[in-house]
């Protein structure tokens, strides 16, 4: 049986695309391999085969992303250094910074 092919042309973001390509090439892939691949089990699955989501920001990041607010917010609280070797100085202090 003759295995036809079917050119497929998509507009993606140029960052995107590099980004994929180096990645892909790191797997010993190309782009259009990849994408055979993908669609060949898009039909094996039925459907997409990945989960696709809207991504939330988990607990912790959340929890960092108040604590940067709040060090931002009130710089006065926290102390400063002027150079490096003061603050190994006070991380390896026993002193609470």
């Amino acid at each position: 049986m003759e295995s036809l092919t079917s050119a497929i042309n998509v507009q993606v973001d140029a960052k995107i695309k590099k980004e994929a390509s180096e990645i892909l090439k790191g797997l010993g892939l190309n782009m259009s391999t990849f994408i055979n691949m993908a669609l060949t089990q898009v039909v094996k699955r039925d459907g997409v085969p990945f989960e696709v989501t809207n991504p939330k920001p988990s607990k912790e990041l959340l929890e960092a992303l108040k604590e940067a607010d709040e060090m931002i917010n009130n710089p006065e609280k926290y102390p400063r250094y002027n150079n490096w070797k003061d603050l190994k100085k006070a991380l390896l202090s026993d002193d609470e910074i």
